[in-house]
Protein backbone atom coordinates (compact mmCIF):
# COMPACT_ATOMS: atom_id res chain seq x y z
CA UNK A 1 0.00 0.00 0.00
CA UNK A 2 2.87 2.31 0.58
CA UNK A 3 4.62 1.42 -2.35
CA UNK A 4 1.70 2.35 -4.57
CA UNK A 5 0.30 5.25 -3.09
CA UNK A 6 2.98 7.81 -3.25
CA UNK A 7 3.29 7.73 -6.97
CA UNK A 8 -0.42 9.50 -7.18
CA UNK A 9 1.10 12.59 -5.33
CA UNK A 10 3.96 13.12 -7.09
CA UNK A 11 2.42 12.95 -10.46
CA UNK A 12 0.15 16.12 -9.65
CA UNK A 13 3.62 17.42 -7.55
CA UNK A 14 5.72 16.97 -10.12
CA UNK A 15 3.69 18.63 -13.12
CA UNK A 16 3.06 21.40 -10.62
CA UNK A 17 6.89 21.90 -9.80
CA UNK A 18 8.21 21.27 -13.77
CA UNK A 19 5.73 23.93 -14.61
CA UNK A 20 6.53 26.23 -11.82
CA UNK A 21 10.51 25.82 -13.06
CA UNK A 22 9.91 26.04 -16.74
CA UNK A 23 7.77 29.50 -16.10
CA UNK A 24 10.47 30.71 -14.48
CA UNK A 25 13.24 29.19 -16.70
CA UNK A 26 11.84 30.45 -19.91
CA UNK A 27 11.06 34.24 -18.04
CA UNK A 28 13.86 36.04 -19.91
CA UNK A 29 12.00 35.16 -23.34
CA UNK A 30 9.07 37.08 -21.44
CA UNK A 31 11.75 40.05 -20.68
CA UNK A 32 12.35 40.85 -24.15
CA UNK A 33 8.82 41.79 -24.52
CA UNK A 34 9.79 44.60 -21.83
CA UNK A 35 13.42 45.34 -22.43
CA UNK A 36 12.48 49.28 -23.09
CA UNK A 37 11.27 49.78 -19.43
CA UNK A 38 13.69 50.43 -16.94
CA UNK A 39 14.46 47.75 -14.36
CA UNK A 40 13.53 49.91 -11.60
CA UNK A 41 9.70 50.81 -13.62
CA UNK A 42 9.40 47.93 -14.32
CA UNK A 43 9.80 46.13 -10.94
CA UNK A 44 7.52 49.24 -10.02
CA UNK A 45 4.50 47.77 -12.45
CA UNK A 46 5.07 43.93 -12.01
CA UNK A 47 4.28 44.68 -7.91
CA UNK A 48 1.38 46.81 -8.73
CA UNK A 49 -0.12 44.10 -11.26
CA UNK A 50 0.31 40.88 -9.01
CA UNK A 51 -1.24 42.56 -6.03
CA UNK A 52 -4.46 42.32 -7.36
CA UNK A 53 -4.24 38.96 -8.98
CA UNK A 54 -3.29 37.56 -5.79
CA UNK A 55 -6.01 39.09 -4.09
CA UNK A 56 -8.29 37.24 -6.63
CA UNK A 57 -6.40 33.84 -6.06
CA UNK A 58 -6.58 34.50 -2.26
CA UNK A 59 -10.70 34.99 -3.06
CA UNK A 60 -10.99 32.01 -5.22
CA UNK A 61 -8.81 29.60 -2.89
CA UNK A 62 -10.61 31.59 0.34
CA UNK A 63 -7.67 32.33 1.83
CA UNK A 64 -9.19 35.19 3.66
CA UNK A 65 -8.61 33.84 7.18
CA UNK A 66 -4.96 33.05 6.44
CA UNK A 67 -4.68 36.18 5.30
CA UNK A 68 -6.37 38.72 8.04
CA UNK A 69 -4.34 36.19 10.32
CA UNK A 70 -1.02 36.99 9.36
CA UNK A 71 -2.06 40.76 8.72
CA UNK A 72 -2.97 40.46 12.55
CA UNK A 73 0.35 39.64 13.78
CA UNK A 74 2.96 41.92 13.92
CA UNK A 75 5.91 39.72 13.58
CA UNK A 76 4.61 37.75 10.41
CA UNK A 77 4.36 41.69 9.23
CA UNK A 78 7.51 42.64 9.88
CA UNK A 79 9.11 39.75 8.26
CA UNK A 80 7.03 40.00 5.65
CA UNK A 81 8.25 43.63 5.47
CA UNK A 82 12.15 41.97 5.10
CA UNK A 83 11.14 39.47 2.82
CA UNK A 84 9.37 41.77 0.62
CA UNK A 85 12.16 44.00 0.86
CA UNK A 86 14.77 41.07 -0.32
CA UNK A 87 12.45 39.87 -3.24
CA UNK A 88 12.16 43.61 -5.17
CA UNK A 89 15.94 43.74 -4.87
CA UNK A 90 16.04 40.15 -6.42
CA UNK A 91 13.55 40.60 -9.18
CA UNK A 92 15.30 44.20 -9.70
CA UNK A 93 18.63 42.82 -10.32
CA UNK A 94 17.54 40.00 -12.07
CA UNK A 95 15.54 42.13 -14.80
CA UNK A 96 18.36 44.42 -15.04
CA UNK A 97 21.02 41.81 -15.77
CA UNK A 98 18.63 40.16 -18.47
CA UNK A 99 18.45 43.35 -19.89
CA UNK A 100 21.60 44.06 -20.19
CA UNK A 101 22.84 41.26 -21.53
CA UNK A 102 24.15 39.20 -17.87
CA UNK A 103 22.01 36.51 -18.79
CA UNK A 104 25.07 34.14 -17.58
CA UNK A 105 25.31 35.71 -14.53
CA UNK A 106 21.90 35.52 -13.81
CA UNK A 107 21.80 32.33 -14.98
CA UNK A 108 24.67 31.23 -12.30
CA UNK A 109 23.03 33.05 -9.44
CA UNK A 110 20.20 30.54 -9.38
CA UNK A 111 22.97 27.88 -9.91
CA UNK A 112 24.33 28.91 -6.32
CA UNK A 113 20.68 29.37 -4.70
CA UNK A 114 19.88 26.13 -3.63
CA UNK A 115 23.91 25.79 -2.54
CA UNK A 116 22.94 29.11 -0.26
CA UNK A 117 20.09 27.30 0.95
CA UNK A 118 22.31 24.66 2.33
CA UNK A 119 24.32 26.60 4.07
CA UNK A 120 21.76 28.91 5.66
CA UNK A 121 19.99 25.76 6.81
CA UNK A 122 22.86 24.63 8.03
CA UNK A 123 24.52 27.61 9.82
CA UNK A 124 20.88 29.29 11.09
CA UNK A 125 18.53 26.16 11.21
CA UNK A 126 20.88 23.18 12.51
CA UNK A 127 20.37 21.05 9.78
CA UNK A 128 23.01 18.51 8.90
CA UNK A 129 24.99 17.80 6.12
CA UNK A 130 26.82 14.37 4.55
CA UNK A 131 29.94 14.24 3.37
CA UNK A 132 28.77 14.27 -0.47
CA UNK A 133 26.87 17.16 0.25
CA UNK A 134 29.68 19.35 1.70
CA UNK A 135 31.90 18.18 -0.68
CA UNK A 136 29.28 19.48 -3.36
CA UNK A 137 29.26 22.85 -1.47
CA UNK A 138 33.29 23.11 -1.41
CA UNK A 139 32.91 22.56 -5.28
CA UNK A 140 30.48 24.90 -5.98
CA UNK A 141 32.54 27.36 -3.77
CA UNK A 142 35.75 26.83 -6.32
CA UNK A 143 33.32 27.28 -8.87
CA UNK A 144 32.43 30.65 -7.49
CA UNK A 145 36.10 31.20 -6.74
CA UNK A 146 37.06 30.72 -10.53
CA UNK A 147 34.34 33.09 -11.38
CA UNK A 148 35.68 35.84 -8.81
CA UNK A 149 38.97 35.51 -10.65
CA UNK A 150 38.46 36.43 -14.04
CA UNK A 151 34.90 38.19 -13.60
CA UNK A 152 34.65 40.19 -10.59
CA UNK A 153 32.48 42.76 -12.47
CA UNK A 154 29.78 40.12 -12.66
CA UNK A 155 29.98 38.37 -9.95
CA UNK A 156 28.06 40.50 -7.77
CA UNK A 157 24.68 39.90 -9.99
CA UNK A 158 25.18 36.19 -9.15
CA UNK A 159 25.70 36.34 -5.63
CA UNK A 160 23.11 38.97 -5.01
CA UNK A 161 20.67 36.96 -6.71
CA UNK A 162 21.56 33.61 -4.64
CA UNK A 163 21.74 35.37 -1.34
CA UNK A 164 18.90 37.78 -1.79
CA UNK A 165 16.57 34.21 -2.73
CA UNK A 166 17.99 32.07 -0.04
CA UNK A 167 17.81 34.90 2.55
CA UNK A 168 14.09 35.16 1.46
CA UNK A 169 13.09 31.84 1.43
CA UNK A 170 14.88 31.46 4.97
CA UNK A 171 12.15 33.77 6.22
CA UNK A 172 9.45 32.74 3.85
CA UNK A 173 10.42 28.41 5.54
CA UNK A 174 9.91 29.92 8.99
CA UNK A 175 6.68 32.21 8.56
CA UNK A 176 3.11 30.07 9.13
CA UNK A 177 1.27 31.64 6.13
CA UNK A 178 0.99 30.40 2.90
CA UNK A 179 2.81 31.44 -0.58
CA UNK A 180 -0.02 33.25 -2.06
CA UNK A 181 -1.07 34.85 0.92
CA UNK A 182 2.69 35.56 1.70
CA UNK A 183 3.21 37.29 -1.94
CA UNK A 184 -0.40 39.37 -1.39
CA UNK A 185 0.55 41.17 1.99
CA UNK A 186 4.46 41.57 0.46
CA UNK A 187 3.03 43.02 -2.43
CA UNK A 188 0.64 45.40 -0.53
CA UNK A 189 3.73 46.61 1.49
CA UNK A 190 5.31 47.65 -1.50
CA UNK A 191 2.65 49.16 -3.40
CA UNK A 192 3.16 52.67 -2.14
CA UNK A 193 6.88 52.61 -3.18
CA UNK A 194 6.09 51.06 -6.73
CA UNK A 195 3.48 53.51 -7.39
CA UNK A 196 6.18 56.35 -6.31
CA UNK A 197 8.65 54.67 -8.64
CA UNK A 198 6.08 54.20 -11.48
CA UNK A 199 4.86 58.19 -10.74
CA UNK A 200 8.70 58.81 -10.72
CA UNK A 201 9.34 57.77 -14.35
CA UNK A 202 6.16 58.80 -15.72
CA UNK A 203 7.17 62.41 -14.56
CA UNK A 204 10.68 62.20 -15.81
CA UNK A 205 10.87 59.80 -18.78
CA UNK A 206 7.10 59.42 -19.37
CA UNK A 207 5.04 56.29 -18.33
CA UNK A 208 6.29 52.91 -20.26
CA UNK A 209 2.41 51.83 -19.50
CA UNK A 210 1.40 54.98 -21.84
CA UNK A 211 4.02 53.60 -24.98
CA UNK A 212 1.65 51.46 -27.04
CA UNK A 213 -1.33 48.62 -26.25
CA UNK A 214 1.54 45.98 -26.67
CA UNK A 215 4.03 47.60 -24.24
CA UNK A 216 1.35 47.95 -21.89
CA UNK A 217 -0.82 44.08 -22.18
CA UNK A 218 2.94 43.11 -21.47
CA UNK A 219 3.72 45.07 -18.21
CA UNK A 220 0.39 43.40 -17.12
CA UNK A 221 1.08 40.39 -17.91
CA UNK A 222 4.05 40.50 -15.55
CA UNK A 223 1.22 40.31 -12.64
CA UNK A 224 0.34 36.52 -14.10
CA UNK A 225 4.44 35.95 -14.63
CA UNK A 226 4.71 36.14 -11.00
CA UNK A 227 1.57 35.16 -9.26
CA UNK A 228 0.97 31.92 -11.39
CA UNK A 229 3.86 29.94 -10.58
CA UNK A 230 4.75 30.93 -7.32
CA UNK A 231 0.82 29.28 -7.00
CA UNK A 232 2.18 26.40 -8.76
CA UNK A 233 5.21 25.72 -6.20
CA UNK A 234 2.90 26.25 -3.44
CA UNK A 235 1.15 23.35 -4.59
CA UNK A 236 4.10 21.22 -5.49
CA UNK A 237 5.72 22.08 -1.75
CA UNK A 238 2.73 20.60 -0.35
CA UNK A 239 3.09 17.31 -2.24
CA UNK A 240 6.60 16.61 -2.56
CA UNK A 241 9.56 15.56 -0.28
CA UNK A 242 11.23 18.77 -0.46
CA UNK A 243 14.98 16.97 -1.58
CA UNK A 244 12.71 16.39 -4.92
CA UNK A 245 11.81 19.78 -5.11
CA UNK A 246 15.65 20.56 -4.46
CA UNK A 247 16.63 18.63 -7.54
CA UNK A 248 14.10 20.20 -10.23
CA UNK A 249 15.12 23.52 -8.86
CA UNK A 250 18.14 23.29 -11.01
CA UNK A 251 15.91 22.84 -14.05
CA UNK A 252 15.49 26.81 -14.24
CA UNK A 253 18.86 28.20 -14.15
CA UNK A 254 19.74 25.45 -17.02
CA UNK A 255 16.96 26.78 -19.11
CA UNK A 256 18.29 30.30 -18.71
CA UNK A 257 22.27 28.93 -19.37
CA UNK A 258 20.76 27.15 -22.82
CA UNK A 259 18.93 30.54 -23.77
CA UNK A 260 21.87 32.53 -23.49
CA UNK A 261 23.73 30.54 -25.73
CA UNK A 262 20.86 30.43 -28.30
CA UNK A 263 19.15 33.17 -28.01
CA UNK A 264 20.91 36.16 -26.36
CA UNK A 265 23.98 35.01 -28.54
CA UNK A 266 25.99 35.60 -25.46
CA UNK A 267 29.54 34.84 -25.61
CA UNK A 268 30.92 32.02 -23.36
CA UNK A 269 34.27 32.56 -21.57
CA UNK A 270 36.43 30.11 -20.39
CA UNK A 271 36.11 31.15 -16.80
CA UNK A 272 32.58 30.93 -16.77
CA UNK A 273 32.56 27.25 -18.63
CA UNK A 274 34.88 26.40 -15.74
CA UNK A 275 32.58 27.71 -13.19
CA UNK A 276 29.59 26.09 -14.69
CA UNK A 277 31.01 22.35 -14.72
CA UNK A 278 32.20 22.90 -10.98
CA UNK A 279 28.43 24.28 -10.03
CA UNK A 280 26.90 20.95 -12.63
CA UNK A 281 28.95 18.40 -11.20
CA UNK A 282 28.37 20.62 -7.72
CA UNK A 283 24.51 20.13 -8.28
CA UNK A 284 25.09 16.53 -9.77
CA UNK A 285 26.54 15.06 -6.28
CA UNK A 286 24.03 16.79 -4.21
CA UNK A 287 21.61 15.36 -6.19
CA UNK A 288 22.91 11.96 -6.60
CA UNK A 289 23.68 11.92 -2.44
CA UNK A 290 19.81 13.15 -1.68
CA UNK A 291 18.28 10.27 -3.81
CA UNK A 292 20.70 8.21 -2.18
CA UNK A 293 19.45 9.16 1.20
CA UNK A 294 15.66 9.21 0.13
CA UNK A 295 16.19 5.23 -1.19
CA UNK A 296 17.57 4.08 1.97
CA UNK A 297 14.46 3.84 4.22
CA UNK A 298 12.34 2.37 1.32
CA UNK A 299 15.13 -0.46 0.93
CA UNK A 300 15.35 -1.02 4.30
Amino acid sequence: MNASAPPQTDRTGLAAAFSAYVIWGFLPLYLILVRSVPAFEFVGWRIIWTLPLCLLIVLARRQGPDLRAALANRRTLGLLALSATLIAVNWVVYVWAIQNGQVYAASLGYYINPLVNVLLGTVLLGEKLSRPQWAAVGLAGIGVSLLAAGALTTLWISLTLALSFGSYGLIRKQLDVGSVPGLTIESALLLLPSLAVAWYYAQTQGSSFAVSTELRLAIMAGGVVTAFPLLLFAIAARKLPYSMLGFIQFLAPSIVFVLGLTVFGEELKPVQAACFACIWAAAAIFVWDLVARTRKPAAS
